[in-house]
């Protein structure tokens, strides 16, 4: 019995060991055991080994990763509670975007915007220094100094105006040609008209003294307005108030049309809106929803002035909705973004810069200063 019984057991166990091989003869199962084998294509090759296969590093898995690909946030989707802070100049440069203020005063916005409107270009790119406004509209020349400034830190997104630049004439000075500057006085507001003004007289030889007694925009237009000038630049809607108070002065210039005399057409470029890079990279969606909404927002304003203009004056952008109205046909607003924006304003800013470099900041800004996503 002893014998069988030992028989028996040397079968079983002999058994066994010939079983083992298939089972990988292994003492538990590792994650590679889990893996399904894939079958070697019928190509007559030998399978591929661990050295044949591409190195692939394991990447931890999260809880999102464990989202089907039907649910959850896409690239574009934005966020809805991140406040994003947009600061615009009061007039023309501020105009396009009265609408998408308006829209959210009412509740009605894509972005938890926050806006303010300011009368002075310096406390506007003060915010974006110091990281309290994300997005502006401002000069092109402003724009381009603030990028040297910042290192880079500032990026323009769109050209929001053409030329929006007149010259005023009292009536006592007959002026019917750029030629008929020659030896003149002319008052400007500082910095961007001043420079214009200046690259439109040398690119047509005439010689002509530019005064800056009155820097900002609204005194010049009270002292044009008074009769103490006699011949003087302002932007629109400025030209509108100055010779609603006063009927003896007339549009002796356009200097849209001056400027196209000796430069390329399309070139004279005033007013854009820009970002702070770090906001660009962080946000891009939210950047570009912002755009759609600033096109949207020009794009009514020019289809329906009438209620525009009442936005302007109801958002602050502007003090009189009438007056906005009558100079809206002026204002050569626009919305450019891309390839166009940067070939439009390089070009610009490479005339500036010929005739005043400290104008942009000393130095034309190099290609990362446009945005194009």
């Amino acid at each position: 019995m002893m014998t069988w019984k030992r028989s028996f057991v040397i079968l079983l166990c002999l058994t066994l060991l010939l079983a083992l091989p298939a089972c990988g003869r292994r003492g538990g199962a590792t994650g590679s055991d889990l893996t399904p084998e894939t079958s070697a294509p019928a190509t007559g090759k030998p399978a591929a080994t661990t050295s044949d296969l591409p190195s692939v590093t394991a990447q931890p898995t999260t809880a999102s990763s464990l989202t089907p690909a039907t649910e959850g946030p896409t690239a574009d989707a934005v966020d809805g509670e991140l406040p994003v802070r947009v600061m615009v100049l009061n007039g023309t440069t501020g105009f396009g975007m009265a609408n998408l203020i308006w829209e959210t005063q009412q509740g009605q916005a894509a972005l938890n915007y926050s806006f303010s409107v300011e009368t002075d270009a310096s406390n506007v790119a003060a915010a974006l220094v110091n990281g309290s406004a994300d997005i502006a509209a401002l000069p092109t020349n402003a724009a381009a100094a603030l990028y040297n400034k910042t290192g880079g830190a500032i990026q323009v997104v769109a050209l929001n105006t053409l030329g929006v630049l007149y010259l005023l004439s009292k009536g006592t000075e007959a002026v019917q040609s750029l030629a008929d500057l020659e030896g003149k006085t002319v008052y400007a507001p500082a910095q961007n008209p001043s420079f214009i003004l200046q690259r439109i007289c040398d690119g047509a030889g005439v010689n002509v003294t530019i005064d800056n007694s009155y820097a900002q925009p609204a005194e010049l237009n009270a002292a044009v307005s008074a009769g103490t000038v006699a011949l003087a630049v302002l932007p629109e809607p400025m030209v509108t108030i100055a010779r609603s108070q006063n009927p003896d002065l007339t549009v002796a210039l356009d200097l849209n049309e001056a400027w196209e005399e000796s430069a390329p057409a399309g070139s004279l470029v005033q007013g854009c809106a820009v970002v702070r890079r770090e906001f660009a990279e962080a946000h891009p969606a939210e950047l570009a929803q912002f755009l759609e909404d600033y096109r949207a927002s020009l794009e009514t304003l020019q289809s329906d002035p009438e209620t525009g203009a009442q936005h302007i004056e109801e958002t602050g952008v502007f003090t009189k909705a009438a007056v906005a109205l009558r100079a809206l046909p002026n204002c050569n607003l626009c919305f450019l973004t891309g390839t166009e924006m940067r070939a439009r304003l390089s070009g610009y800013l490479s005339l500036i810069y010929e005739t005043a470099p400290a104008s942009v900041g000393g130095a034309l800004p190099a290609g990362d200063f446009y945005y194009i996503p």
